[in-house]
């Protein structure tokens, strides 16, 4: 009777379905923003695919650290996937931070073809060289300038400002030609140091602006959209190396889905937005043609060193892309 017991409980480990892997998802913003929308987006097309297969732990407002750590636990594998800004990507990417050069990618129909096309796809390629792997193209939107300090109109305006950035070194020498102080910094610090005064201002798209809620530590909101801000769904390698074909497919696709939700959000944060802002308090200016054209100009500098390090038929081809 022993026998047929065990041979029973032998019978159904054998058929017992086996445990959900977990896949811990990490992102520096809250799970309403555009990247919580994603992360979301992707989580259910893929269980949609591929039932219980998976489960997700999300980690939204840094929850696993800056962009960066989380990055290098992707590289790791301590972390499995992530939703992060182009800004730090350069330090592990240099190539891709071309996207990041003010004023190259003209509007978001511009800068999603280009990344949908043929130029991010070969972008993308170069992840897998620095131990990660890239899914798909996200974005932020357009990165527009907010301080305590004066409305920005002309490049004088922005002279001497303490303006936090991203640690990108393309935006570093952007803000540093222009005369301000950028001051690199993990964002989950962003909000601290504007309440104390230690920076005036930062900068990012309105999807952050609105989703960060900086309406409250920020008192001038100017809409220059001086550069267009992607994101990047990576996977680590240790994950995606062990998937199946059906399984990568599953993936690929969660990753369009992802990327379709990431950009509904931004269009809609575009459309309303900037009113949602002026309702709670901010005083917003929005540059012209004219005056974008006067920042650009003071930007001849760095565009001589943007064309060394990346290469000037590389940014004519983003350019002329459609």
């Amino acid at each position: 009777m022993k026998h047929v017991y065990a041979a029973a409980l032998i019978g159904a480990a054998a058929v017992a379905p086996a445990a959900a892997q977990e896949i811990k998802i990490g992102y520096a913003l809250a799970e309403d923003s555009h990247y919580g929308v994603a992360a979301k987006a992707f989580e259910e097309s893929l269980t949609a695919a591929l039932g219980d297969q998976f489960s997700f732990r999300h980690f939204p407002s840094s929850g696993l650290g800056g962009e960066r750590e989380v990055v290098e636990g992707v590289q790791l594998g301590t972390v499995e996937m992530t939703i992060v800004s182009t800004g730090t990507l350069s330090n592990f990417v240099p190539e891709a931070g071309v996207f990041d050069v003010p004023f190259l990618l003209t509007s978001l129909d511009h800068a999603r073809g280009v990344l949908d096309g043929e130029i991010g796809q070969e972008m993308l390629a170069k992840f897998d060289a620095a131990g990660i792997h890239a899914l798909a193209w996200g974005e932020q939107g357009f990165r527009h300038i907010t301080n305590n300090r004066n409305p920005i109109s002309t490049p004088a305006d922005a002279s001497g400002l303490k303006i936090r950035t991203m640690e990108n070194p393309v935006h570093i020498a952007a803000f540093q030609a222009l005369g301000a102080a950028p001051t690199p910094m993990a964002w989950p610090e962003v909000i601290g140091a504007l309440q104390q005064g230690a920076i005036d201002g930062q900068e990012n798209p309105l999807s952050v602006i609105v989703s960060a809620k900086l309406n409250e530590v920020q008192k001038y909101l100017t809409l220059d959209g001086h550069v267009y801000s992607p994101a990047v769904i990576l996977i680590a390698p240790s994950l995606w190396n062990g998937l199946d074909d059906a399984q990568k497919a599953a993936f690929d696709q969660a990753a369009v889905d992802a990327v379709a939700a990431m950009r509904g959000y931004v269009d809609e944060v575009e459309a309303s937005g900037v009113e949602a802002l002026k309702a709670a308090g901010m005083e917003v200016n929005e540059l012209t043609p004219e005056q974008k054209a006067e920042f650009r100009a003071a930007l001849e500098e760095p565009y001589k060193a943007y064309e060394a390090q990346f290469g000037k038929e590389l940014m004519d081809r983003i350019q002329a892309a459609e």
